[in-house]
């Protein structure tokens, strides 16, 4: 029976944050014990996308807007097959859903799926200390009252620097996403945490998509026989994805078109020579400020991503695959938020984004990227992958 609806009091629950400070609530879906990154969310809506985005694994979820579940869970938005947070944390859950579309409501689907939570917490307040003091570890638990024990167990867990979290959330097994329509080219997507969303933009434009394992090898991908290689979204720390850098540089020497967004984007960072860092608190939510340099437009993008490329803004440099250059900026804080190759002609080779283009959920102001994917593999190329 879900609480919020029949007002039964709930259990008392406790979030405490690596550095000591401790936050109580209410238990919001499972009981039990949670640990993972605090990180915050700037959406008022869309919490179901964003709870089934596997770039989320390994966090706990912060929602900045006040009054979270008014919309209940459908079963027509997950961007995956499960929910991937390892903790959600709100003020003021809806006690009863309220859209024609809700199957359930979130905190029975929370429930359900065992994602240990906690509401009444004043998200300003931890919100406002999260950028002071920067994304860190954090645990929930409604089994534990006492703020320094669970705190110890907190400086235990994993922190997200190093870690190598695709094989975690990739697929198993390779599976296809057949092109809507006439069939104009096939597209080997890397599964780093793909949303269903993106192969079925993808799809719409003609293109059949394979959805192929992280740790798939070159000669896997190169067996599809594709006319572009598609690098997504995903949690964990870029450095530590060493065997997928390697993948993607086969294909740059190769002279295939290649496309990444988010984890995509810091991975064709590394493999082009940059390096990577860790934002203080990161980019999360709908409504992140971008401008696309090679057009000048501003867009309003959906983002998550703890990490960043470490590339010139000002200048390009040359790789062995070609001259790289910061494509996109946020205009918040400066951050690198996308990169282009192009060769010695000017032409360009390869491409990526920091954010989400499929928007799911958010704006929908960056899905010409998918059509500027199309493109670049529609171009004419040469036997050594120049353009002709």
């Amino acid at each position: 029976m879900n609480t919020q609806t029949t007002g039964a009091r709930a259990r008392s629950a406790l979030l405490v944050l690596e550095d000591g400070r401790a936050f109580h609530g209410e238990s919001f879906g499972a009981e039990g014990e949670t640990f993972g990154e605090a990180v915050f969310s700037t959406g008022m809506s869309g919490y179901q996308e964003t709870l089934t985005d596997p770039s989320y694994h390994r966090q706990v979820v912060v929602m900045t807007a006040p009054h979270v579940g008014n919309t209940g869970m459908n079963d027509e938005d997950p961007e995956s097959r499960r929910i991937w947070v390892s903790g959600y944390v709100v003020r003021d859950p809806a006690r009863v859903p309220s859209s024609w579309r809700s199957r359930r409501s979130l905190d029975d689907e929370l429930r359900e799926q065992g994602v240990v939570g906690i509401s009444g917490v004043d998200t300003r307040a931890l919100t406002r200390h999260l950028r002071e003091r920067g994304a860190m570890r954090v645990g929930i638990s409604t089994t534990e009252s006492d703020p320094e024990a669970l705190r110890r167990r907190v400086l235990d867990s994993a922190e997200m620097t190093g870690a190598d979290l695709t094989a975690d959330v990739s697929t198993a097994e390779t599976y296809v996403v057949p092109a809507k329509g006439e069939k104009r080219f096939t597209v080997a997507a890397l599964d780093l945490g793909i949303k269903s969303m993106t192969p079925a933009m993808m799809a719409e434009r003609g293109i059949e998509v394979h959805v192929m394992p992280a740790k798939s090898s070159l000669e896997e991908v190169l067996a599809v026989e594709p006319d572009g290689v598609f690098f997504s979204n995903g949690p964990g720390d870029p450095a530590a994805t060493t065997h997928e850098i390697a993948l993607l540089q086969g294909v740059l020497e190769r002279g295939i078109a290649y496309f990444g967004i988010c984890f995509g984007n810091q991975l064709f960072g590394r493999a082009l020579g940059f390096g990577t860092y860790k934002l203080k608190y990161g980019h999360r939510g709908i409504n992140q400020p971008v401008m696309d340099r090679t057009t000048g437009k501003v867009e309003v993008t959906a983002h998550n991503h703890g990490f960043a490329v470490d590339a010139p803004l000002e200048t390009s440099t040359a790789t062995p695959y070609g001259e790289a250059s910061v494509s996109h900026v946020c205009l918040n804080d400066d951050v690198v938020e996308g990169l282009e190759l192009r060769d010695a002609s000017g032409a360009l080779k390869a491409f990526s984004v920091q954010y989400h283009p499929e928007a799911a959920a958010g704006p929908h102001d960056a899905a010409y990227l998918f059509d500027r994917f199309v493109d670049l593999m529609a171009a004419p190329r040469s036997l050594d992958g120049e353009e002709a």
